[in-house]
């Protein structure tokens, strides 16, 4: 049907951004789902092979195997940053020492290294499987662009919805769908990846998408819609979680109430998959891809006839822009945006995240407790995450950032001191609120506004290596986790306290870094910014 007014033009507008931001509620659904199965994982596939050598043998040679693959792939990736950062001749020469120097590091890492579950493997193995996901987010994220380009926004989010329930079905019946012959708990992982590959996708081409549908006057409120469906995605796997907890005790939720947490993403990503078949593609795209004709005729239905012209010149005008060298502004623009997406993640926001219901039973809480308390910890980012949307025009980026991390490191020191003083009571649950409204309200949708405008616009490209920074960042932290909070030696010490003050530390120096370091971005033109960064450099 063909919108004909202003007001129909809108509600044609809205219906294909909701179409959209689902992208953003798979993103947030499928990274949270591990939350709820955190237990039933480490019971089934990792406690099970205590007293099985030979398979122990078999699952912790594949292991370092796949290890070594995501490092090598993390290595590429940042292989690749440093050719379009640094050029092709310096940019291959610094590419093949990193990649040299990680050969040599696994070598020697893995050689004769005994075949044996000992605690700091199992640990390793519990963390990797958990963060498993966000390999496939690193490799999708770098993917994105090149899908974006030559099939499309729309086809590109279609693969991603493909992927999403090829990953719910995969990772719900691994036994079933382990075409590779891998150990199970090997095929599990490489179908988490497959999902992941999907969320680095859609964490791209979702908002991309919906700022090149939207008119200029929506497209500010419209692309803050993702932000808001990746944490409302979130919310909504944490009680979908609880609700299949609650059809069984803890013995059917580690033999088969995992798999249904997983397959119930089949649902949103077949929805996603449906109502994508009835949006059309990006008008910039079809210009780009030298069909204007097509473009024009969505722009209609868009903005109307009057707009839809000027519209195609304004694209065509924008895609004859040409990008400058990255280093163009010098360095310092570069590692400020990788040192945002960097802290974002070391203040530990998704240990609570995918962790917290695990966290909830460390301070003695039973299965259905602790996914009642998650779903709070959920409920709470998505009211602060509305908060920082309505106040960050209003106060600026800086100062909710400082106060944000002040905010989480004070929060994550008492955490801590409640660990280690075995004070785990209402007060500890306080401190994980807390912690999580200061994460929302300032770090989690700030940094991606701070993100978008601290880059000139003809080095906006540069914004990719703080986006695959951030990937990695996640990785470690959610990868590192376990092997820091389940060590034998430092829970006798910390009583489980230690990793909470890492990152406690973590939000101090994220403070003083947005005070030093970070310019105000609040009411700057872009062409401000260039002249910021151009002053910086002379």
């Amino acid at each position: 049907m063909k919108p004909t007014n202003d007001q129909g033009r809108k509600g044609y507008v809205l219906g294909i951004t909701l179409v959209a931001t689902l992208g953003g509620l798979l993103f947030g659904y499928d990274t949270a789902v591990i939350s709820g199965a955190v237990g039933s994982l480490q019971a089934f596939f990792i406690d099970s092979l205590q007293a099985d050598a030979s398979k122990a043998a078999a699952v912790i040679q594949q292991f370092r195997i796949s290890v070594s693959v995501v490092i090598m792939i993390i290595g590429l990736a940042i292989s690749g940053q440093m050719l379009k950062l640094f050029g092709k001749k310096k940019g291959y020469l610094l590419s093949a020492t990193l990649l040299s120097i990680l050969l040599l590091v696994l070598g020697f890492s893995f050689l004769n290294q005994p075949l044996v579950m000992t605690e700091r493997i199992a640990n390793s193995l519990k963390g990797f499987t958990i963060a498993s996901a966000l390999v496939g987010c690193i490799i999708g994220g770098s993917l994105a662009g090149f899908v974006s380009q030559t099939i499309g926004r729309k086809n590109g989010l279609l693969i991603a919805a493909m992927l999403f329930a090829l990953s719910a079905i995969g990772s719900a019946i691994p036994e079933r769908m382990n075409f590779m012959g891998l150990e199970v708990i090997n095929a599990f992982i490489v179908f988490r990846v497959i999902g992941g590959i999907g969320v680095g996708m859609a964490s791209m081409l979702s908002p991309m998408y919906i700022a090149e549908i939207a008119p200029a006057n929506m497209r500010g409120r419209l692309v803050s819609w993702n932000q808001f469906a990746i944490i409302f995605g979130m919310l909504v796997v944490y009680f979908v979680n609880y609700f299949i907890a609650r059809q069984g005790d803890d013995q059917w939720l580690v033999e088969t109430g995992w798999r249904w947490m997983f397959a119930s993403e089949t649902i949103p990503a077949a929805l996603f998959f449906v109502l994508l078949l009835f949006v059309p593609e990006t008008p910039r795209f079809l210009v780009m891809k030298g069909r204007p004709e097509e473009a024009h005729s969505i722009l209609v239905k868009l903005s109307g006839k009057l707009r839809a012209a000027v519209v195609i010149e304004e694209i065509k005008a924008t895609l004859q822009q040409k990008s400058a060298p990255w280093l163009s502004y010098g360095g310092l623009v570069i590692i400020i945006g990788i040192l945002i997406s960097v802290f974002q993640q070391f203040v530990g926001i998704n240990v609570v995240l995918y962790y917290a219901p695990e966290i909830f039973r460390s301070m003695g809480s039973g299965t259905d407790t602790s996914l009642l308390q998650t779903i709070i910890v959920g409920a709470v980012n998505l009211t602060f995450t509305v908060v920082a949307i309505l106040t960050v025009d209003r106060f600026g980026r800086k100062p909710l950032m400082i106060i944000g991390a002040l905010g989480m490191a004070v929060s994550m020191f008492m955490l801590g001191m409640s660990f280690y003083f075995e004070r785990l009571g209402v007060g500890a649950l306080i401190f994980m609120l807390t912690y999580t409204a200061a994460f929302a309200v300032s770090w989690g949708p700030v940094a991606w506004v701070l993100l978008s405008e601290i880059f000139p616009n003809n080095i906006r490209g540069a914004m990719s290596i703080a986006v695959a920074a951030q990937w990695i960042a996640n990785l470690v932290i959610s990868w590192t986790f376990p092997i820091m909070n389940d060590n034998t030696w430092l829970t006798s010490m910390f009583n489980q306290g230690f990793s909470y003050w890492i990152y406690g530390l973590m939000g101090l120096l994220a403070a003083l870094f947005i005070w030093k370091m970070v310019p105000e971005t609040k009411g700057k033109t872009l062409e401000e910014m260039d002249a910021l960064w151009t002053k910086n450099n002379q």
